[in-house]
């Protein structure tokens, strides 16, 4: 809400001050049509805020009312901050549009984050926990759960632990939204597929008309352009001593924010040539590709015996799955193709392709890991500090019976499954080991 400076009269306003309200009136008005699109259910499409590009700028900025203390005019304290202003809303009683974030006050002690979008929640960074093992107390610190952005006027400070990122020498302290997403963007990709990098570098190209990032997204046509996937650096982008190669392909379905108690919502993740997800996330994790550190491999095609396993495999015990159904989004990959309208057909959030890979396809980091934080360690999609995610046909939790503190780690049986999405505990085994298994099937 805006703060009052005074009770003059319009005549005795100065030029300044009628300015001032004149922009602040502009913004309202934008601020009213937004909530009209957003109640109409056309938030996410081709009316989406930032709409593939640079968005609206009073959304972000204030001329003549910023926030105090903060910088760039910005109506945030920080970058962070200015991106929670819209990302996340206290009072959501579940998942909701594109929140990715849970206010504090909606998941007290005991209860988990609302939202369950691809990239996670950062409401996990919130939610530490404690628990005894065979006499031994440890804490699970929230900061393990994911990327710890800087946003201060919502208490998110930076990782308390890695000063760097692991692997590399980016700063924590300077880690936010922006530094892997470009509000100002001006990557596009063009009508015959290539991507190109256009009005921040003052180059001539063509217009961005919309989002690139959903399947309902435009397709454009000669002399037009979409964004690219989340406003996603890249194209030789150089941000706070790095620089983003190349590009990170995906399409989502355009509602993607869900419980997936019933239906998965599978973001279809690309690949062509080096613009692959394993190189974008190098960016600021260089020295996990490095032959010292880097064991497990990522932007390599899958084997055929790996194919195999993900597409027989159900649950612990049972192979009887097929490629036709085999998908699950707790273990995704990337396509062997960078053709979006490929990727369109296959992004959906209603369980009707659920396809697994071919042997071309690949293994990403975000085959174990989400982009923002989860409720487990190192952002991983699946619980890994103990053999089993079910255990007696329960999601283990403190409240469960038998309760197993390895597996349980502080959290209720609700946060468990809150973690996996909502799944039903049914969709496991009763005795369900972690999903490495899902490729490697050696439970």
């Amino acid at each position: 809400m805006e703060k009052r400076t005074g009770d003059n009269t319009q005549a005795e306003r100065t030029d300044g001050q009628k300015e001032d309200i004149e922009m602040k009136s502009a913004r309202w008005v934008f601020i009213v049509v937004v909530g009209v699109v957003v109640a109409l259910g056309l938030a996410g499409a081709a009316y989406a805020f930032h709409s593939g590009g640079v968005a609206e700028c009073t959304g972000c900025h204030s001329m003549h009312s910023p926030k105090e203390g903060g910088s760039f005019l910005l109506i945030g304290g920080d970058q962070s901050s200015t991106c929670l202003s819209c990302h996340m809303h206290a009072g959501d009683t579940g998942p909701s549009s594109y929140h990715i974030a849970t206010a504090d006050a909606d998941m007290p002690v005991g209860v988990p984050p609302k939202q369950r979008t691809p990239g996670g929640d950062f409401g996990w960074l919130r939610k530490s926990y404690t628990f005894t093992v065979r006499g031994t107390t440890s804490t699970e610190d929230g900061a393990t759960h994911g990327h710890n952005i800087v946003a201060a006027d919502f208490g998110y400070v930076a990782d308390p632990t890695n000063t760097t990122a692991p692997g590399g020498t980016f700063s924590s302290a300077q880690l936010g939204c922006q530094s892997c997403h470009d509000p100002h963007s001006g990557n596009r990709r063009l009508s015959d597929g290539t991507y190109a990098r256009g009005a921040t570098l003052g180059q001539a190209t063509a217009p961005i008309i919309g989002s690139g990032s959903y399947d309902t997204s435009a397709t454009p046509t000669a002399g037009q352009a979409v964004g690219v996937y989340r406003l996603l650096r890249g194209l030789g982008d150089n941000t706070q001593g790095v620089t983003f190669n190349g590009v990170a392909i995906a399409v989502v379905p355009s509602t993607y924010n869900q419980t997936e108690a019933t239906n998965q919502v599978r973001t279809a993740y690309g690949a062509t040539g080096t613009n692959t997800w394993g190189n974008w996330c190098a960016t600021c994790h260089p020295s996990m590709h490095s032959s010292g550190n880097y064991v497990h491999p990522v932007d390599q095609s899958l084997n055929s015996a790996v194919t195999n396993n993900y597409n027989a495999y159900v649950k612990s015990g049972d192979f009887t799955g097929t490629s036709a159904t085999s998908f699950t989004s707790l273990v995704p990959f990337m396509e062997n193709t960078g053709d979006i309208s490929t990727l369109k057909t296959h992004a959906k959030n209603n369980n009707t392709y659920l396809n697994g890979p071919s042997s071309s396809d690949k293994v990403a980091c975000l085959s174990c890991h989400r982009a923002h934080a989860t409720g487990w360690p190192e952002m991983l999609r699946w619980n890994m500090e103990g053999e089993f995610m079910v255990y007696n046909s329960l999601y283990p939790g403190t409240d469960t019976t038998p309760t197993v503190p390895q597996f349980a780690r502080g959290r209720l049986g609700a946060e468990t499954q809150a973690a996996y999405y909502d799944r039903p505990v049914t969709q496991f085994a009763s005795y369900q080991r972690v999903l490495c298994n899902k490729c490697h099937a050696k439970d």
